[in-house]
């Protein structure tokens, strides 16, 4: 009978250590295909047809492709409209569909919208864990800009769009126009700290990734963060989702949680640094539009408006995803810092306040 445990038990063991082998493995690189040609701007570009579930978010006018910014690397571009440029940088787990409500508040003869998607979500390139650096999605996000060569851009980031596309507009200085930004942050962090609870916990080797990759989809409780939770249906956590889950390599949620820097020593704080420096010297229209029921960032709303402190501020009853809550007042934000590029004015929008804000249980932001 001792025979039989040692031998169910030494199984159990290599059973599991095998498990944990698995869930902790690198994941390989997917790259997606398209088929057929989009003309952009004279320049021809890989044509991604949307499968049913995704093209039924958005109209027949918008244009997806690819842009492959090395070799087997693609970032899907979502864009839409004609004129001035506006450049919206989603971030973690969603992808550039989160703009879809802002963009159709937007005049699509005013204003050109692109939306790209960031390495390892949505209809992306997925590339292993290690992959994940914010020096490699600055790169990677920088070549879009530099291959579309879009000029006098209007930028609008949230979550790690915020420093992932400032830090790429920063290696292209002289394309940056004007800004909004949503929740997000571009300050290194001082000292030791966690964005979150949910944070502290993935970074944990195999604990972050039995939370995230095997007890919990992170895509289905993207309604937690929100103001109104029910304003991420089950449809749109699968539009995030199902890109990424379907695509052999669901690791990019968790590996993008751990790029988040808790510290000075962190390896994104070095690139945070150079993104913050150039943050502190923009002289460039902005205006911010902050969702106050944002568990994650919401108290980061101090930091952002010392770094912009002639930006006017909305504050809303919105959570961390606010593009899905309050696209009329983001989308009036655009246009109001579109007006003020095009006129070659400092921003004179008066700054507006949300007076019936709850914010429960809201973690202090030093970084992205």
């Amino acid at each position: 009978m001792l025979k039989y445990a040692l031998v169910l038990f030494v199984a159990v063991l290599i059973t599991g250590g095998l498990f944990a082998v698995y869930v902790m493995r690198e994941g390989e690189v997917v790259t997606p295909a398209g088929q057929g040609i989009v003309e952009i701007d004279n320049e021809s570009f890989e044509a991604f047809p949307l499968p049913d579930y995704a093209a039924s978010h958005v109209s027949d006018a918008y244009k997806s492709y690819f842009i492959e910014v090395e070799p087997g690397i693609k970032i899907h571009v979502l864009e839409i409209g004609t004129g001035h440029p506006v450049y919206l940088q989603h971030g973690n787990p969603t992808s550039g569909f989160l703009y879809r409500k802002v963009a159709a508040e937007l005049p699509k003869d005013q204003v050109r919208l692109i939306m790209p998607t960031m390495v390892g979500l949505g209809f992306s390139s997925k590339v292993a864990v290690s992959a994940h650096t914010l020096d490699n999605h600055l790169r990677w996000m920088n070549s879009v800009l530099d291959t579309l060569d879009l000029k006098d851009i209007v930028y609008v980031g949230q979550d790690w769009g915020g420093p992932v596309g400032m830090g790429a507009l920063a290696r292209s200085p002289d394309r940056l126009a004007g800004v909004v930004a949503l929740n997000t942050g571009f300050r290194a962090p001082e000292a030791a700290f966690d964005l979150s609870r949910v944070h502290a916990l993935a970074k944990t080797p195999l604990v972050g990734e039995l939370m995230l990759e095997v007890f919990v989809s992170v895509f289905d409780r993207l309604g937690e963060v929100q103001g109104d939770p029910a304003s991420i249906p089950p449809d749109i956590a699968e539009l995030y989702g199902r890109p990424v889950t379907e695509s052999g390599n669901a690791k990019a949620p968790l590996a993008l949680m751990r790029m988040v820097a808790d510290g000075p020593d962190h390896p994104s704080s070095p690139a945070l640094r150079e993104i913050e420096a150039y943050v502190a010297g923009l002289d460039v229209p902005a205006e911010i539009v902050w969702g106050m029921n944002d568990p994650i960032i919401g108290q980061g709303l101090d930091v952002m408006r010392g770094q912009f402190p002639n930006a006017p501020v909305l504050e809303t009853g919105a959570g961390h995803f606010l593009q899905e809550e309050v696209p009329e007042e983001i989308a009036a934000a655009i246009m109001r810092v579109v007006a003020q590029v095009q006129a070659g004015q400092p921003e004179t929008a008066p700054p507006q306040a949300f007076d019936d804000t709850v914010i429960e249980g809201p973690i202090s932001m030093d970084g992205a």
